[in-house]
């Protein structure tokens, strides 16, 4: 994963089994979904528009960390700016 690292440029980490803490935005997108799965639920009986409604709900709200834009807008101009250099 070093070498990888490198050439991406990116850094790696690899948290401890069982310490949720080490995982804060993990931890923080799991009680995003909980909002509407709440623990126990029966995924067997979740239908798919009802997951995918949950995920374009959580995708589009503002996040503090991110200046207050929302994840799609991030990631969606991240790759048009990845996609205007490659052309």
């Amino acid at each position: 994963h070093q070498e990888l690292s490198q050439k991406l440029g990116a850094d790696f980490y690899f948290a401890t089994p069982y310490h949720s803490w080490e995982r804060g935005l993990n931890e923080h997108t799991n009680g995003l979904l909980r909002q509407f799965f709440p623990k126990g639920t029966n995924f067997k009986i979740v239908k798919p528009e009802e997951v995918e409604r949950a995920v374009n709900l959580i995708n589009n709200r503002p996040r503090k960390c991110l200046d207050y834009r929302t994840p799609n807008e991030v990631f969606y101009k991240g790759r048009s700016d990845s996609d205007a250099i490659q052309t």
